[in-house]
Order: C-alpha cells, then sequence, then structure tokens
C-alpha cells in the first residue's frame, strides 16, 4: 500500500522555524521516523513538500492511482486553501489532515480549516507522533474499506 504525505508551505524549514511550537526535528527527521511505522504496518510513502498549492494539488491528482490515501499537513493553506480542498475532495481515497501543533489551542485564525471538511479525520497537537497516529488511522481506515 502507498500513502502519500504533503507538507506545504514552510514545513521545509521545521527544526528551525519556531521551535518552540514546531518542535526541533527536521521533516527529513520526521519522514525517517515515520518509516519503521510505516513499514511495520505494510505501507510505503511519497513524501512531498511544496510551498505551491498547486504542487500539493497535482501531486494528489496524480497520486490517485497509485495512493490508497494521503497525509496532508497544508501548512497555512489549511486556512485558505479552497482549491486545495477542491483536490482533497476529488481524491477517490481517504486523506487525514495532519498538524504538529494543536491548531485549536493558537491564534484564531488558525483554528478553522477549509480542509477538515474535505478530510476523513484529522490528528493535531501531538509533534512529529501526529504523523504516526495519523498514518495508523489511515491504514486502519483503508484496511477496513479494503474488506
Amino acid at each position: 500500500m502507498k500513502v502519500l504525505v504533503l507538507n506545504g508551505p514552510n514545513l521545509a524549514i521545521l527544526g528551525t522555524r519556531e521551535p518552540a511550537i514546531y518542535g526541533s526535528e527536521t521533516l527529513a527527521e520526521i519522514e525517517a521516523a515515520l518509516e519503521p511505522a510505516a513499514k511495520e504496518l505494510g505501507i510505503e510513502t511519497e513524501w512531498i513538500q511544496s510551498n505551491h498549492e498547486g504542487d500539493l494539488i497535482e501531486a494528489l491528482q496524480s497520486g490517485a492511482g497509485r495512493a490508497a490515501g494521503a497525509l496532508l499537513n497544508g501548512g497555512a493553506l489549511t486556512h485558505y486553501g479552497l482549491a486545495l480542498a477542491d483536490a482533497v475532495r476529488a481524491f477517490p481515497h481517504p486523506v487525514v489532515e495532519v498538524h504538529l501543533s494543536n491548531v485549536h489551542a493558537r491564534e484564531s485564525w488558525r483554528r478553522r480549516s477549509v480542509l477538515a471538511a474535505a478530510c476523513v479525520g484529522g490528528v493535531y497537537g501531538f509533534g512529529a507522533d501526529s504523523y504516526r497516529l495519523a498514518l495508523l488511522a489511515l491504514a486502519r481506515l483503508v484496511e477496513a474499506e479494503r474488506r
């Protein structure tokens, strides 16, 4: 099973970007830490990071035929990425929204996600573990759908 792991704007600078909020791990370190869990679940991950909404949309569209689902950390696109939300709705597989921080405990504008209604669920506030928890939930959902 293949899962897309899509990461939006500014996630390439994790580790140095506001570590008190986002942690000190880089995106590459989060990816490396997730791989053992993915392997245990029989999942191959394909990681994509872009600061451009269109790149993430294209990743969803081109990945529809080869991936069973996706994890999506939209970064700031979470709050205004309407085109990305439409692409999530058009993606024929489940998508789980992921955030490192607890977006609901932050600024009021971060509490609104235009992606949430398009996703099957979300995991936020557990730092890098949010990715692992989201992957586990997605794997279980995909397995249940296959039965």
